[in-house]
């Protein structure tokens, strides 16, 4: 392992588009398999935090000497972690819940460390979705966005039009809180030198 070695602990092309955005590209990725199903009465933002650890300290022994990073992002409406939308009447079931409602998007991040210590943060952003009719409904179920997205929607996409406003970190509803993640890094000695991209014009 060369120093410094980042590895990321997901397969979300999200999560490792929002790293290379900010010129924290991991030197790897190494999905983690593990069981998300929510324990018994286990409230949102535990959850996305547990899992986060979960998955950073399920592949932290395949990469020792590395800085391993793991996330989670659950949706929330009150005390209910909504699913993953994997069909169409799971999306429509989330997106008739979320019409109209402030909901929260809890994210987790945990660092597990090249000394072995395991480290997290969990970071809340508050979303309002505006009134959605049927027909705004189906519609954005045609367009295939909300496969495999919790809650049933993707902010960074066509369901921007339904929101109202946002408190907290956008990055975060999009699936890494970036600002919290490189100040985990950064907190606890990972240093990457690398100049930054040039500002588009």
């Amino acid at each position: 392992m060369p120093d410094q070695c980042l590895v990321l602990a997901s397969a979300s092309p999200r999560r490792l588009d929002l790293l290379r955005q900010i010129a924290l590209a991991p030197d790897l990725v190494d999905p983690a398999a593990i069981d998300e199903t929510p324990l018994a009465q286990e409230l949102p933002a535990p959850h996305a935090l547990r899992l986060a650890k979960a998955k950073a300290g399920a592949v932290a022994p395949r990469h020792p000497g590395a800085f391993v990073l793991g996330a989670d992002t659950v949706v929330a409406c009150g005390r209910r972690i909504l699913p993953k939308a994997l069909d169409r009447a799971t999306a429509r079931a989330c997106l008739r819940l979320l019409s109209g409602r402030r909901h929260r998007v809890q994210g987790g991040i945990a660092l597990a460390l090249p000394d072995g210590r395991l480290v997290g943060r969990r970071v809340e952003t508050a979303v309002l979705f505006k009134r959605l009719d049927a027909a705004e409904i189906e519609d954005y179920l045609a367009s295939g966005e909300w496969q495999d997205k919790a809650g049933g929607y993707a902010i960074q996409g066509l369901a921007a039009r339904f929101v109202r406003g946002i408190v907290g970190s956008y990055s975060n509803v999009v699936g890494l809180p970036l600002f919290e993640t490189a100040g985990l890094l950064a907190g606890h000695g990972f240093v990457r030198a690398r100049r930054l991209p040039p500002a588009s014009r």
